[in-house]
């Protein structure tokens, strides 16, 4: 039976007989080695950053594509509104279809087409070629969020889990931080195809390390391919609680901007720093609930809850005084960043059959809130103003908090 040494570092894992080999759970589960293991780890949180990196990217390079290909803002805004649609639509059935397939194989294979989809994205000489592209980038990331998280967190014992899933999460934490902002900085200097042709090349690099670094497991025998608390009923509560809170939240990240600047009263020259903080406190907040995630599982997951909301209403009530504007930004991007964390900590837990089932339900969910909220944030806006969308979204969260606190 594979144990921990307190005294070591958190992704050390070690087994009873042997210090140079760990396995994820005694009865099932792969054999590798201590490094193999966090090496595996790291390549996947990077994978992550790229997929991250790759969605939001043309959020960075609007006004760029839009003045190359000679097409609207509103038509450029479709490469990320139709990856978003593809995410929602394909994450069940693609997981449903590749559950005989070898989660190397579909991991390595999957990078390798995102690799492919980017390059043609950079090569695009037409707009339609350039939304296709984008939406089969899509495909790959469905596919993606569905099986990562139960393969990662299969390379190490149950009890560790909560950290492992925070160090995958570093990966799409840091995206925002720093792949959008270098991103946009390179295709300003040079072209927005240069960017995108990049992010081609670090998938490639990606692809071939988790090829090398993952060990060979079927499908299934994974020590995380199946929920270690099982319960339908509390799966159900965490879908709509993540539903809830997503739309609350990605409402107000959608018009963080406009409200910085037409109710905090801040320049836009100083948009970029704000939104920096934002993405530092998230992956701030993401290690900081590694901590706790193994230990205190539901705690760990009502606290964020619990900060999201008090940040949007922050932002409401103390927003036109810019330094609480601030410290309500850096709380927002650290309990948003916490909570996806804590999240797919609890699908893996509750999932009431395959693990790689309840993720791709939970991306499933997550991309429904992410064009809800977009969605409600454009009918405030019209109606309300900017103002209100914090508000909104703040009870949102605080009624997905209320479903978790009641029956979760």
């Amino acid at each position: 039976m594979a144990t921990t040494d307190s005294g070591s570092d958190p992704g050390t894992v070690l087994p009873a007989a042997d210090a140079t080999t760990t396995t994820a759970d005694a009865a099932v589960g792969p054999v590798v080695s201590r490094r193999r293991a966090v090496a595996a780890l790291l390549a996947l949180s990077f994978a992550a950053f790229c997929f991250v990196t790759t969605e939001v990217l043309p959020t960075g390079l609007l006004t760029i594509i839009s003045a190359d290909l000679g097409r609207s803002r509103s038509q450029v805004g479709l490469l990320v509104t139709g990856y978003a649609l593809v995410v929602l639509l394909a994450s069940l059935p693609l997981a449903r279809a590749t559950r005989e397939v070898p989660r190397r194989l579909l991991l390595s294979g999957t990078l390798g087409l995102l690799a492919l989809a980017t390059l043609v994205t950079a090569l695009a000489q037409d707009f339609w070629v350039l939304l296709a592209s984008r939406l089969l980038t899509g495909l790959t990331q469905a596919m993606f969020w569905a099986v990562v998280a139960s393969t990662a967190t299969g390379l190490f014992p149950p009890e560790v889990r909560g950290r492992m899933v925070a160090r995958l999460s570093i990966g799409n934490g840091l995206a925002p931080v720093l792949g959008v902002p270098v991103g946009t900085w390179l295709a300003q200097q040079t072209h927005w195809r240069v960017a995108f042709a990049v992010m081609s090349g670090l998938s490639v690099a990606t692809c071939a390390a988790v090829a090398l670094l993952l060990p060979g497991t079927a499908p299934g025998e994974g020590a995380a391919a199946r929920g270690t608390a099982p319960d339908r009923r509390r799966m159900t509560v965490l879908l709509v609680t993540t539903g809830l809170a997503v739309t609350g939240a990605m409402g107000t990240f959608t018009y963080l901007t406009s409200l910085l600047l037409d109710f905090s009263g801040f320049g836009n020259g100083s948009l970029g720093p704000l939104l920096s903080v934002s993405g530092v406190f998230g992956v701030l907040g993401t290690l900081l609930l590694g901590r706790y995630l193994d230990r205190y599982p539901r705690p760990a997951l009502i606290a964020p809850l619990g900060l999201l909301t008090a940040a949007m209403l922050g932002l409401f009530a103390l927003g036109g005084t810019r330094p609480a504007a601030l410290g309500m930004l850096a709380l927002l991007g650290l309990s948003f960043n916490a909570l996806a964390a804590a999240i797919q900590h609890r699908a893996l837990q509750v999932a009431p059959g395959s693990t790689d089932m309840a993720s791709a339900a939970m991306s499933a969910v997550f991309n429904l809130g992410i064009a809800a909220g977009s969605l409600l944030g454009a009918g405030l806006v019209a109606t309300a103003g900017v103002r209100a969308v914090p508000l909104v979204g703040s009870l949102l969260a605080a009624a997905a908090l209320l479903v978790m606190l009641t029956q979760g």
